[in-house]
This record gives structure tokens, sequence and C-alpha cells, in this order.
């Protein structure tokens, strides 16, 4: 058979294969199966051709799912946060850095808003919240509203809160993304309003630090939430060669995965804001190896580590085409 027709006769299969592996393992040992034999009869008679590498390609990215697949089912928790979400995140960092950059402008706005107009604080944390914090402040504790109750349930009522704010947000990218942009709008404004009312009283930098200790682990997560949300709507509008709905589907999968897989983030900010923060009158070293802890590991899982296991990955893959 020449190789034009070798290749005209299994081409389809091969772009359904490359564009749509299968996740089921009955048939992606079929499929592994089907190619080893294309390999074979294409290694015979075109040794040196491009189709020969091709297949070759193809069947050792099939041959390292198998493997790892099994590999994994022993530890799927640690390999879901190793490498599965990373590498997800990854896919979408351009997504995560546009949502980061709205929430800063809207804080921006939020902030400067206030400072212009004396009537928008109230009109965004509410007369109650205002007048409490009013108060607080006249007693020279700002942050009281941190240090009361009991702060175990206040850890559990927050983690759980947050990761329903967090499903929420992301469920929202069902409205092609307008309502999760609004979502990161109100809470970035609300952040500035909330900022600005202890920068006016001669508080700011304090207040910055302490809400810090719990809301740099929180915000990042609620920005990566908002940005899973506007991942089904990339999906959707550039679905690349997928077809649409198969493009959809990817990209809900991708944004659950990213989601449920800020669950941990939440919990650790949670308990930081039922325990750590209503000490925010701690020595400033204290707080600032907090923050610089909770900075670090941002920077890191979030940035250099997915950027990193990719370029890793790809290398590997390179390699196996060759």
């Amino acid at each position: 058979m020449r190789e034009a027709l070798f290749i005209k006769k299994n081409k389809e299969r091969w772009e359904r294969i490359q564009d749509h592996p299968s996740t089921n393992a009955d048939d992606m040992a079929k499929d592994f199966t089907q190619l080893v034999d294309d390999l074979a009869y294409a290694k015979t008679f075109y040794p040196s051709g491009k189709v020969t590498r091709y297949i070759n390609g193809q069947a050792s990215k099939i041959y390292v799912g198998i493997y790892q697949n099994r590999k994994e089912e022993s530890n799927r928790l640690v390999t879901f946060w190793k490498y599965e979400l990373p590498l997800t995140i990854r896919k979408y960092h351009g997504l995560v850095l546009f949502t980061f950059i709205l929430f800063v402008l809207f804080f921006i706005v939020g902030f400067f808003s206030s400072g212009h107009d004396p009537a928008f604080v109230r009109s965004v944390l509410g007369d109650g919240y205002v007048d409490m914090t009013e108060e607080n402040i006249a007693q020279g504790n700002p942050l009281g509203v941190y240090d009361s109750g009991n702060a175990l349930v206040a850890w559990i009522g927050i983690m759980i809160n947050n990761i329903m704010v967090s499903f929420t947000y992301f469920a929202r990218g069902l409205s092609f993304g307008l309502l999760t942009v609004t979502s990161v709008a109100k809470e970035a404004i609300t952040l500035g309003a909330f900022e600005y009312m202890f920068f006016s009283k001669g508080f700011g930098w304090p207040s910055a630090m302490g809400v810090l200790i719990h809301g740099m682990l929180e915000l990042t997560a609620i920005i990566i939430a908002c940005a899973a949300g506007l991942v089904m709507v990339k999906s959707f509008l550039f679905p690349g060669t997928l077809k649409r709905m198969d493009s959809l589907k990817r990209g809900v999968k991708d944004g659950v995965k990213i989601v449920v897989g800020l669950m941990p983030v939440f919990l650790i900010a949670a308990f930081f804001e039922g325990f750590v923060t209503r000490h925010y009158k701690m020595p400033l070293l204290i707080n600032a190896l907090i923050l610089a802890a909770s900075f670090s590991f941002i920077i890191w899982y979030f940035v250099i580590y997915p950027i990193r296991l990719g370029k890793r990955r790809s290398l590997m893959l390179n390699e196996e085409e060759v």
C-alpha cells in the first residue's frame, strides 16, 4: 500500500485519538493496540517516513497515559494536587492574570470613589457595618469585628461560606462571564471601600496587614475561582479544533477541577481568619512572617511551579515524538 493511501485510510482515526483522547481504560487500550499495529506496518514499509514518527508519538502518549493511570490509582489525591491542578492552572494562566488585573482595577475604583464621595462607603458596606467599625476605631480596636464569637465556629462557618461562594462565582460563568466579572468587580470594590474607611481614619496599614493574614489566601482563591468561571466562556467561544460542545465540556471539567482544588486554600484562609486575624495586634515580625509564607506559597504553587511543570511535560512529550 502506498504511504499516501495508508495515511488517507487511517487519518480520521488518528486525528480522533489525537484531538479527543479517550479516558476510558478499555478504549485507551484499544486505541493503543491499533496504533501499535499501525506502527509495525509503517516501520516495515515506510521506516523513514514522517507518518512513522507521528504514529510513534501518538502511541507513546497513550502508553504514558496508561502507565500514569495505573501508578496514580494508589495515590490519586497526591497526584491531583501535585500534577493535575498545577497543569490545569498553567493552561489558563492568561485568564487568571486577566481576572487579577480586573480585580486590581475595580479595587482602585472602590478606593478612590470612597474618597470622592463620603456616602459611597456606606452604600457599599452598609450603615450597620460602617457604624460598628467606626465605634471599634474610636475604642482603639479597628479590626474588632474579627475577635468576636467562637474561633472554631467562625473557622468552619467562614470556610463553608467561602467554598460555596467560589462555586457560585464559577457557575456564573454560564452567563457568558458577565455575572462572573460582576462578582469580581463587587468583591474588589467592596475591599477598596473597606480599606479606604481605615486609611481615612489613620489605620490603613495596620488594617491591611491584619486583614491580609487571611485575605491574601482568600482573595487569591476567589480570583482563581472567578477565572475558572471564565474558563467555560473561553472554551465555548473559542473551541479551536474541537466541536463547540466538546470544548465546553472540557472547559467545565477543567473549571470544576480548579474550584475543587482551591478547597484546601479556603480551609487554611478560614483558619487564619477564625484563629489568627483576631490577634492582629501581634508583633509585626510574626505578622510579616505569616504574610511572607502566604505570598511565597501563592507565587510558587500558582505561578512558578505550574510553569516549570508545564515545561517539563512539553519536553517529555517532544522527546517521545523524536
